[in-house]
């Protein structure tokens, strides 16, 4: 006769079984956040995948504000998983999310206003009207929305949040600073000492994102400041925005060839003076944030 088998594990099943649970859930039996980037970046190829393939056909773009389309998609994919709202990961659209982003706006243009008017006054560069009328200018403010939207859903939004918890602030930071420069590297003029100076500010700029982001845990501010610095930069100024060129209201003339100076094509991006400005914003914002933690 064969012994009965038993239902119930005892405590060595248990203890086999416990370093494999723990592979995936963590103290407060939870999914490890990791698990959730994997997630993440899944269904965000899930969609983009058959996207790109389907206007391959078509021959037509996959336009930012699809990307944008995809990345709020997924984003609220995970958050139905997590059983959580998706104004966890934007903030809650109140009159304060407003403000944020109203602040934002502020921030954004300052950190293009200040390098240019240095390049300015240092003689390095001049000036000229270049208003191609407002039908042509309303393309380029849309799509530098959508830019803003669509980079900080992604490098802000789920994958950033979540590293934060699993890993730290300063070491989410480093990660999505670095795959923000990373998603960069390909864009025009970017070359010789321009990518240096290029990858150090965008490095930069993605810490102060994320400060923004730590301070209010709301994606309005840093929204505001990625979106009023790109509008500045491109659609006022005249300068590239990450090396391509947009309609603006004005256009620099560059005096001189130091482009690890001026930034040249690429923009104020891969300027000396635009990464000593961005450089002093990510020092005011820790030293802020220092004096009065965020709520």
């Amino acid at each position: 006769m064969m012994p009965a088998v038993a239902l119930v594990a005892g405590p060595e099943t248990t203890t086999m079984a416990s370093p494999i649970r723990a592979i995936f859930v963590g103290r407060e039996n939870r999914l490890r956040n990791g698990w959730w980037v994997a997630a993440f970046l899944a269904i965000v190829a899930a969609l983009l995948v058959p996207t790109i393939l389907v206007s391959a056909r078509l021959e037509v773009e996959v336009t930012i504000w699809a990307q944008a389309a995809i990345l709020a998609a997924a984003t609220g994919a995970i958050q139905l998983l997590r059983r959580k709202p998706v104004l966890e990961v934007t903030g809650v659209p109140d009159r304060r999310w407003f403000a944020q982003l109203l602040i934002g706006g502020v921030v954004g243009a300052a950190l293009m206003l200040a390098p240019a008017l240095v390049l300015t006054l240092g003689g390095w560069i001049a000036w000229q009207a270049a208003f191609p009328g407002w039908p042509a200018l309303a393309p380029a403010l849309l799509l530098m929305a959508g830019v803003a939207i669509a980079e900080e859903l992604l490098f802000r939004g789920v994958l950033f949040q979540r590293l934060i918890d699993g890993v730290g602030v300063w070491r989410a930071q480093v990660l999505i600073a670095t795959l923000f420069v990373l998603t960069h590297m390909g864009n025009p003029n970017l070359e010789g000492a321009t990518r240096l100076w290029a990858g150090a500010n965008i490095f930069l700029a993605s810490i102060l994102f994320g400060l923004a982001y730590v301070r209010t845990r709301s994606l309005a501010l840093p929204i505001g400041i990625h979106f009023m610095a790109n509008v500045t930069q491109g659609v006022i100024l005249g300068f590239g925005v990450s090396g391509a060129a947009e309609p603006s209201l004005f256009a620099p003339r560059f005096l001189t060839d130091l482009t690890w100076l001026t930034g040249g094509a690429f923009g104020l991006e891969a300027s000396l003076p635009g990464l000593a400005t961005v450089a002093a914003a990510v020092a005011a914002f820790i030293a802020f944030g220092r004096r009065k933690p965020a709520a």
